[in-house]
Order: structure tokens, then C-alpha cells, then sequence
């Protein structure tokens, strides 16, 4: 059986890594789980799963789970994702954390030896040249989880070795596809929560309404394949069924198709190199009549823009371009600025910033910190 360590699973991608783990239940055994802040979830999660340990980020909300009896332990606090990779001995790690704060914890389940399965874009996008070098060491290689990335991930398998023309990574366009400028300006919280295709958490449903999500995509991609940027390009497809196209110098085009559901991607990184049956409807292709495709109009969603600018700049920038991202999303979920306000705070907080160009792990960590307290006071 594979022990499975899930970093972050009380959120969407953990709790449908855990509907995988209960359909074959003879093949997987949870050794750790972790949250921020949903302890009744995690409670529940604990007495199906029996993990070995369990990690709370978020110190105040342990009150709960003092008031009920479990036979796991319990790491508290900001380090304790990290000090549950540390304690723990895993074969896969499903890191689904939100934002910076999977970044130490991924590099520790790497240094441990650990297969890490990527569902946590900001991990790559803050420090991937420093992940993907310690990945190289391992002899390892990343399972990336994003539907995008796995999809690119199954186009390549066979295929590692011939020369890729360019990567095309699909977009469904988020709830603003066809809004004016105008429109998102005056967007509400409740319309950009308010996703056509996917169910997902707040920041990453916000991320998507601006396309920053696709943005970060393109960083990933250079990091997890090899491929120059400008071979990287992003179209707008609003049924999200064609997930990622490879193009190779042949003009042969190989794509992945399948339905609006991560627990498809996720249950090929836990069955791979396999192919299992899964319990999913399989995908009707005379219902679905259509697959369209658009270019991104930069103009209305800048922040794609910007992702191409960082990554392209490179040294600290990306990390600076996720930490303004972070707060000034976190910002508008708070109600304190604009749907439209994000994209201008990041151009802003990136123009200020002087650029280490190859940035050790501690200068990723200032960054990160410099980025954050700059952004809180343009969002003042």
C-alpha cells in the first residue's frame, strides 16, 4: 500500500484526493493530513482515515479538536506543516496547500526523498528554479496535479524525448469571458466567486476571474518541462474539456481531453505510472456538440500579462508577482479594494522591486516578506 501524506486536506483537491484513496481503498494508506483552519472537517477526516499525525496552521483553531479524543498527533502553528514532513515517512505527498506557504514543506518532503504530487502552483512560481533543482538531485520527478499541467504531463509520456514546438494551455475564461471592462470594474465578490466549470476555493476562483491562475500556469510550465516561455501560449476554451495541447516541430498536435473533474488527474498521479478504471461517467462527446477557443484579451485581464513579464525579467520577480497577488486577492475578498484594483497594485508593487537575479532560498524569503508589506500599504 502507498502511504499518502495531504497537505491541505480540508480543501477542494484534498478532499477529492481522499474520494480517489476511499475508491481504492486497498491501495493507500493516510499516514498525515493537515489544515489551516477547518478543524470539524479535519476531525472528521481523522477518525475515517486514521492518520498517523495531523498538522493545524492556524494556532487558534485548535480548540476544537482538544474537545474530542483522537489517537493521532498533532503539529501546531505556522511551522507545523513542515515539522509533519519531518516526522512522517511517505511514499507520495499531495501538496494542495494555498499559496506561499507550501514552499517549505515541499522542499523538505524532497530533500526526505518523498514523490511529490503538485496541486500548489506558488510553489514553482515563487522558487522554481531552486524546487527544480533539488527535484533533479532526488531523481525524482514532480507529478504535477493541475488539470493543465497533468494534461501536458500525459501528452509528453512517450513522447520525452522529441522536440516540443510549443505548449497551448487551455483557459476556461473564468465568469468574466464576455464582461466589458467596465463590467469588472465594478465586479462583486459574489459574481467572481461565481466560476462557469470548476468548483474551487476563493483565492484560486479569484485568481481565475483575473487570469493570474493561467499566469502562474505559464510559470509552471517552463519550470516542470523545459519550455522557453514564448513557446507557451494560453487560449481561451470556455467548456474546460480539452485540458492542455503539446505541439511538437512535426505539426503533430497531441491533446487531453476529459471531463470538468479533478479527481481524474488526481487519480492518475496516485496510480502512476498505471492506468486504473475509474468510477466516473466517461465523457460523452455528442452531448458536448462544440469545442471553441479564444485568444486572452490582455487589455481586460492584465495579470497574464504580467506572469509573462516576470517569468521573462526572472531572479525574484515571480516571487514578488505571487505575494502581491496573495495580499491584494485577499484584499478584495476582505471587500477593501476592486476586482480590477489587483492587476494595478501588482504592476506597481513589481516596478518598485530591485531584482535578485539568482536568489537563494533566504532571498526568496525577504522577497516574499518585502513583496507583502509593500502591497498591504498600496492597498491602503
Amino acid at each position: 500500500m502507498k502511504k499518502i501524506l495531504i497537505l491541505g486536506s480540508t480543501g477542494s483537491i484534498g478532499t477529492t484526493t481522499l474520494n480517489v484513496i476511499r475508491d481504492f481503498k486497498d491501495k493507500f494508506k493516510v499516514v498525515g493530513l493537515s489544515t489551516r483552519g477547518n478543524v470539524e472537517t479535519l476531525l472528521h477526516q481523522i477518525e475515517e482515515f486514521r492518520p498517523e499525525a495531523v498538522a493545524i496552521s492556524d494556532r487558534d483553531a485548535k480548540g476544537l479538536l482538544n474537545e474530542k479524543k483522537h489517537s493521532c498527533k498533532v503539529f501546531l502553528g505556522e511551522q507545523s506543516l513542515t515539522e509533519l514532513v519531518t516526522y512522517l515517512e511517505a511514499d507520495i505527498v499531495i501538496v494542495a496547500t494555498v499559496g506561499f506557504s507550501g514552499l517549505k514543506p515541499c522542499i523538505k518532503a524532497i530533500e526526505k526523498g518523498m514523490q511529490i504530487a503538485l496541486a500548489n502552483k506558488e510553489v514553482l512560481v515563487t522558487a522554481g528554479d531552486i524546487v527544480m533543482k533539488k527535484i533533479k538531485e532526488s531523481g525524482k520527478k514532480i507529478l504535477p496535479i493541475d488539470s493543465e499541467q497533468n494534461a501536458i504531463f500525459q501528452c509528453l509520456v512517450g513522447n520525452e524525448d522529441a522536440e516540443i514546438k510549443r505548449i497551448i494551455l487551455t483557459a476556461s475564461g473564468g465568469p468574466f469571458r464576455e464582461s466589458s471592462l467596465e463590467e469588472i470594474k465594478s465586479a462583486t465578490i459574489s459574481q467572481t466567486l461565481n466560476h462557469p466549470t470548476w468548483n474551487m476555493g476563493k483565492k484560486i476562483t479569484v485568481d481565475s476571474a483575473t487570469l493570474m491562475n493561467k499566469g502562474f500556469e505559464v510559470i509552471e510550465a517552463y519550470h516542470l518541462f523545459g519550455v522557453p516561455p514564448e513557446k507557451i501560449e494560453v487560449v481561451i476554451h470556455p467548456q474546460s474539456v480539452l485540458h492542455s495541447m503539446v505541439e511538437f516541430v512535426d505539426g503533430s498536435i497531441i491533446a487531453m481531453m476529459g471531463q470538468t473533474n479533478m479527481y481524474i488527474p488526481i487519480q492518475y498521479v496516485l496510480s502512476y505510472p498505471d492506468r486504473w478504471q475509474t468510477p466516473l461517467e466517461p465523457l460523452n462527446l455528442v452531448r458536448l456538440s462544440q469545442l471553441t477557443f479564444e485568444e486572452p484579451d490582455l487589455e481586460r485581464f492584465p495579470c497574464l500579462k504580467y506572469a509573462y513579464l516576470a517569468i521573462k525579467v526572472g531572479g525574484t520577480m515571480p516571487t514578488v508577482l505571487n505575494a502581491a497577488n496573495e495580499i491584494a486577492v485577499a484584499e478584495f475578498l476582505g471587500g477593501r479594494i476592486s476586482l480590477f484594483d489587483i492587476p494595478s497594485i501588482i504592476s506597481n508593487v513589481m516596478e518598485g522591486h530591485t531584482i535578485v537575479p539568482t536568489p537563494s532560498l533566504d532571498d526568496i524569503f525577504q522577497t516574499d516578506k518585502w513583496a507583502r508589506e509593500i502591497t498591504r500599504k498600496l492597498c491602503q
